[in-house]
């Protein structure tokens, strides 16, 4: 056994819906603007444009059903997303043999602190502080493929306190799922135990301590988190 000189981080593990095992996560990408009403609301042309992604780290998946509300922000916004967990990986892995490497599904939020990604957005700088702060992406469990299948559409859904803010079907999606993995491997190389969060429809908005947001998705269940 290697002898570290200091304890090694934790291996991050989601929830395998239905057992005790948990799936071992190695990286988070996050497509954006992948939806075009989203592409819209946030000022931008919904055209085909090449897709661009930017990363969240994997201790910021939380599956506790809390999100405790960051500080140095008071605008801090909720975006709806599925994300998809990867069971093998590649470079260069093309559109037609994506799926194959797709272990299962599951639900997620890619909360953001909206006022210091927009400053960010302004400087030209990267938007880390905005999108990968400690708990910004609640999630629920995997939902292997192997007793879901592949989600192709499905009525996606977000309600805060009851109300309804974001709404869309997974077809709406601009860059399908084995476009995204196929992408992804240009330029990164994809392995077991990466997630990709594929995007959020229209929509979006803030969110304060005490409301409940309730995410549902056909075919996907749902996924309840509190703002602590």
């Amino acid at each position: 056994m290697p002898n570290y000189v200091i304890s090694p981080p934790q291996i991050i593990g989601l929830p395998i819906d239905g057992t005790d095992d948990l799936f071992p996560v190695r990286r988070v990408y996050c497509i954006g603007r992948n939806y075009a009403a989203h592409a819209i609301e946030m000022g931008h042309d919904p055209d085909r444009e090449p897709p661009f992604f930017f990363q969240k780290n994997p201790n910021n998946l939380d599956p506790s059903g809390n999100f405790p509300y960051p500080p140095h922000s008071s605008d801090v916004h909720h975006e709806a997303e599925v994300y998809i967990a990867l069971k093998s990986g590649g470079t260069n892995i093309t559109v037609e043999s994506a799926l194959d490497h797709v272990y299962g599904y599951g639900l997620s939020l890619d909360m953001t602190r909206r006022d210091l990604q927009g400053e960010m957005k302004k400087m030209g700088r990267p938007w880390e502080i905005g999108k990968a702060f400690e708990r910004s992406a609640p999630c629920g469990p995997v939902l292997p493929v192997s007793s879901l299948g592949h989600p192709f559409e499905g009525n996606l859904s977000l309600t805060v306190n009851g109300e309804t803010r974001q709404t869309g079907n997974l077809n709406q999606m601009i860059w399908k799922v084995p476009e995204m993995i196929s992408y992804l491997s240009e330029y990164f190389e994809l392995a077991a135990g990466d997630i990709i969060q594929s995007g959020t429809p229209s929509g979006v908005g803030a969110v304060e301590k005490g409301d409940i947001m309730i995410m549902t998705v056909d075919g996907l269940g749902s996924l309840q988190v509190n703002v602590v």
